[in-house]
C-alpha cells in the first residue's frame, strides 16, 4: 500500500477520484518512461534542478523513484482528503505513464491509473495509524499493520466504531503527546549544544531578559569570572544583583574547584547562577549547597525548561540564536 499525498487542500484528491489516477509533480524533469534505473533518474533530476540543495534533491529523487519504479500493478494506493477527513483507497492498475493535462492542475503529469475501491474515515482508525499516515512525505509505503487496518475498515465501518475506540485512542493520544514532548526536548537540547560558547552567553542573557531582568554581557577576556550581570535596573542599584558564569563545554562537568573559584569572586548581597551545559559533579553540587552566597546551578535540562517556559517573551536577538516553533496539542 502506498500513500500519495495530494497537498494540503482537497481539490487534488477530487481530481484523483474523478480521473481514476494518482499523480505527482516535478514536471520539469519530463517523461520518465525511458529512464531505466535510479542512477539515470538522479542524473536527469539534477540536470533539471541545477543548484538545488543536496538534501532537497535526494528527498525528491527518493519520492520520484518510489512512484516510477517501486509501485507495481496490483498494489493499493491511498490519498487523504483533509476536508472530509477521509482516505480514498484504490488499486493501482497501470504502470507509470506521463500524461499532460489529465489533472486540472497541469503541474501533475506523472501518472498511475487507479481503480478506486472506497473511502475510510480517519476517525475509524487508531491513533497509531493516524500518526503513521500523517507523514509529510509525498510518497511513502504504508506499513503492513496500518494497511491491514485500512482494508478492514474499507466501506465496512460500524456506526458505533468511534465510540468503541474512544478510550483506546485517548490513551494512545496521551502516549503520543508524551513521546512528542520527549522528542522535542531532546531536539531542543541538540540545538543548544550546537550553539557556540560566545553565543551561549547571549542566549542565557536573553533568557534572563525574558524573565524580566536587564542584562550586561561581559567583554570577552574581561569577565573576571562573571560572564553576565543581571538586575532589575541593569546597573545593580536594585536587588537582586545576579552574577552569572556560563560554561558551554560538551560532556565536561564542572567540579567543586570550578565552583569555589566562582564563589570566591562574589560578595555579600550578590545572587549567583552557574550555567553548565555539561552538568556538574556531585562535589560541585555540594559546594553550591554550602555556599554563603545564594547560588543556583543550571544544567542543560534546567536551561531547556527555562527556554521553553519563557520563549514567548524572548526578544528578536535571542530567538535568532535558537529558533523554535510552538506546537499545539489537543487536551
Amino acid at each position: 500500500m502506498w500513500m500519495i499525498r495530494a497537498g494540503e487542500g482537497a481539490y487534488l484528491v477530487d481530481d484523483f477520484e474523478k480521473t481514476a489516477c494518482v499523480s505527482i509533480g516535478w514536471n520539469e524533469i519530463g517523461d520518465l518512461s525511458d529512464i531505466a534505473n535510479e542512477s539515470d533518474l538522479k542524473s536527469k533530476y539534477l540536470a533539471s534542478f541545477q543548484g538545488q540543495h543536496t538534501s532537497k534533491s535526494s528527498n525528491a529523487v527518493a519520492m520520484i523513484k518510489k512512484f516510477r519504479f517501486d509501485m507495481k500493478v496490483g498494489d493499493l494506493a491511498i490519498t487523504y482528503n483533509p476536508s472530509s477527513r477521509e482516505y480514498l483507497v484504490g488499486e493501482i492498475i497501470s504502470d507509470y505513464t506521463y500524461v499532460q493535462d489529465i489533472i486540472d492542475d497541469e503541474s501533475f503529469n506523472h501518472i498511475r491509473k487507479v481503480k478506486w475501491l472506497g473511502h475510510v474515515s480517519r476517525d475509524a482508525l487508531s491513533v497509531s495509524s493516524r500518526n503513521t499516515l500523517g507523514s509529510t512525505l509525498t510518497v511513502f509505503a504504508v506499513n503492513q499493520d496500518v494497511a491491514s487496518e485500512i482494508k478492514r475498515n474499507l466501506d465496512h465501518q460500524q456506526p458505533n466504531q468511534v465510540e468503541v475506540l474512544a478510550e483506546e485512542n485517548e490513551k494512545a493520544i496521551e502516549q503520543s503527546r508524551n513521546d512528542v514532548i520527549e522528542q522535542s526536548s531532546e531536539l531542543i537540547k541538540d540545538r543548544i549544544i550546537a550553539i557556540s560558547p560566545e553565543d551561549m552567553e547571549y542566549l542565557v542573557a536573553g533568557v534572563l531578559r525574558a524573565m524580566g531582568y536587564r542584562t550586561r554581557v561581559s567583554n570577552k577576556g574581561m569577565d573576571r569570572g562573571v560572564d553576565i550581570f543581571a538586575s532589575p535596573d541593569g546597573i545593580g542599584l536594585e536587588s537582586p544583583r545576579i552574577k552569572v558564569e556560563v560554561k558551554h563545554q560538551k560532556n565536561k562537568r564542572m567540579t567543586s574547584q570550578h565552583l569555589r573559584s566562582f564563589i570566591g569572586g562574589l560578595r555579600e548581597g550578590d545572587r549567583a547562577l552557574y550555567v553548565s551545559t555539561g552538568g556538574f559533579t556531585k562535589d560541585a553540587k555540594y559546594e553550591a549547597d554550602r555556599s554563603n552566597i545564594p547560588l543556583t546551578l543550571i544544567d542543560i535540562d534546567d536551561l531547556m525548561k527555562l527556554i521553553t517556559e519563557h520563549y514567548d517573551e524572548f526578544d528578536i536577538e535571542t530567538r535568532v540564536l535558537l529558533p523554535l516553533t510552538k506546537v499545539y496539542w489537543p487536551r
